[in-house]
């Protein structure tokens, strides 16, 4: 088979569009003067004709040469203009085919499909462009001969779980903000531009460097959510979720349309989201993690939002659908951690308020450094709530973490997904005799630490908790493949489950195994 015709002319506009914006670079700096001698606007004219047939004589030879081929067990793709290169990819491993379109290519008809596998950092394969209607068929045939349906079985029937409304598209950009604002403004405010820092120079009056301040500060505010709200309507307009038996069907975005699926056995953690202005109204994000990759978000890693923002209630019971982990009640860390929460509060703003005056005492500058202090009486509050927000539970089949005030997390583990228990203690954890218990799963977001965690929790209880992880973990995996073998029968089941470790990365631990710990 065949990629599209329209792919030719499209991805030699592509890459000619930075070759030509080069050129004419080229032609208005110091190199015009010389191509002036040797013939001036006709050299340029002859350049420019000379890139649009190399790149369509290129792309015309890429897409003749370019084949791929869907098999019942592999898809097998062979490209190269100068080299050659075959590539063949068990249906096993594929863990989802995405589809992407942007504003130009759904006009043209066409899109792209990148083939993800569990574990991997990069697209194990990507498609330059086949038709809409090609890409969708490759997706669904690719989920029929993973689930191993008959060529004439019915198409899959799915069932809307979710859609985002005008309303609640605009209810996700107000709660938006973009911290790529204040990076820009602060910029702009350093120094690098004269005539703007000129206006904030020390020496001046203190009310008038105060008022400055306020106003940078709206500015960034400003800019942030106006940033956030945009890219929150880009990102998640037209935002669908629905299901069929065996995975999660997404489609969203304005710009950039993305089309793809999360499979229900590749899914690692459940991510139950908020922030007190969400909590405020009663509502709450719901993302999903599978193993090692987030479907339609490029490079970006780690997790993918399978409901941007929903009434808090509604999130949760589709949370259940998902992963029935039922209601959670939470033990939180011992009530004299928020002591050691306030003693680092109290730390950091020692330091600010030293640092306040130093400025004061080294520049001459009249800047309020005490002003700090007013700071004090708010610490005992933040403290409380940080150990109130924070907690786990073990569920029957699950473990749930939740973490964070201004950023809070609920995490939701199956036991059967568990890699690692993690039992660690700082030095400052060890004085306080308490321990944070890491659930590590095959999932990307473990490579930056933002594992499921019980975090302070008392040094006994965390060998507890950890030895109690291990045992259930084991109990769930013997559990899964018992029901598999009852299924599909005993050879079956273990081929299955050893397809599972080499594509998601994932230890299916034996019986007599159990995961380390740290």
């Amino acid at each position: 088979m065949k990629l599209s015709p329209l792919s030719v002319p499209y991805k030699a506009a592509q890459k000619g569009g930075s070759i030509v914006f080069t050129l004419a670079f080229v032609l208005f700096s110091g190199a015009s003067a010389f191509l002036g001698s040797i013939g001036g606007p006709l050299v340029a004219i002859g350049l420019l004709g000379l890139v649009v047939v190399v790149l369509v004589g290129y792309e015309t030879l890429y897409y003749q040469r370019y084949d791929y081929d869907l098999t019942p067990d592999t898809f097998d793709i062979r490209s190269g203009v100068v080299s050659r290169r075959n590539r063949e990819i068990p249906l096993r491993r594929i863990q989802n085919v995405d589809i992407s379109r942007n504003v130009v290519q759904r006009v043209l008809g066409i899109a792209a499909l990148d083939f993800e596998t569990a574990g991997g950092s990069d697209t194990e394969a990507a498609i330059r462009y086949v038709t809409f209607e090609e890409a969708k068929r490759l997706q669904s045939e690719i989920a029929r001969l993973k689930r191993g349906d008959a060529e004439d079985a019915p198409e899959v029937e799915s069932d809307e779980l979710f859609a985002l409304s005008d309303r609640e598209l605009g209810i996700v950009g107000a709660l938006s903000f973009d911290l790529r604002g204040p990076g820009i403004l602060f910029f702009l405010l350093s120094g690098s531009i004269p005539f703007v820092s000129s206006f904030f120079e020390f020496g001046v009056e203190a009310t008038i460097l105060a008022l400055g301040g306020v106003l940078v500060l709206g500015g960034i505010v400003l800019v942030s959510w106006l940033a956030g709200f945009a890219l929150a309507v880009v990102n998640y307009y037209g935002f669908r979720l629905s299901r069929t038996d065996d995975e999660l069907l997404y489609e969203r975005g304005l710009l950039q349309r993305y089309d793809g699926s999360i499979p229900f056995d590749k899914i690692q953690t459940l991510t139950v989201e908020d922030n007190p202005l969400k909590r405020r109204f009663g509502y709450a994000t719901l993302a999903i993690e599978t193993a090692g990759y987030a479907p339609g978000q490029g490079t970006q890693r780690g997790s993918e939002a399978a409901v941007p923002l929903a009434e808090r209630d509604r999130v949760l019971s589709l949370a259940n659908d998902i992963e029935a982990f039922g209601t959670p009640e939470f033990t939180r860390p011992p009530k004299r951690i928020r002591r050691r929460y306030a003693a680092r509060y109290l730390i950091v703003l020692g330091v600010v308020t030293a640092l306040l005056f130093g400025v004061n005492t080294l520049l001459g500058a009249s800047l309020p450094w005490y002003g700090t202090l007013a700071v004090l009486p708010l610490i005992p509050v933040a403290a409380h709530y940080k150990w109130k927000h924070r907690g786990y539970w073990l569920g029957e089949n699950h473990v749930v973490t939740r973490n964070g005030f201004w950023k809070r997390q609920t995490k939701v583990v199956p036991y059967y997904r568990i890699q690692t228990v993690i039992d660690s203690r700082t030095i400052f954890q060890r004085r306080w005799h308490v321990a944070t218990v890491t659930v590590d799963t095959a999932g990307s977001l473990s490579l930056s630490n933002q594992d499921a965690a019980a975090v302070d929790v008392e040094a006994t209880d965390a060998e507890r908790l950890r030895g109690e992880l291990e045992d259930r973990l084991v109990t769930s995996v013997a559990e899964r493949r018992s029901k598999r073998r009852q299924v599909i029968g005993p050879v079956e089941a273990e081929t299955v489950a050893d397809g599972e470790s080499e594509g998601e990365e994932q230890r299916d631990a034996p019986d007599d195994a159990s995961p380390s710990g740290v």
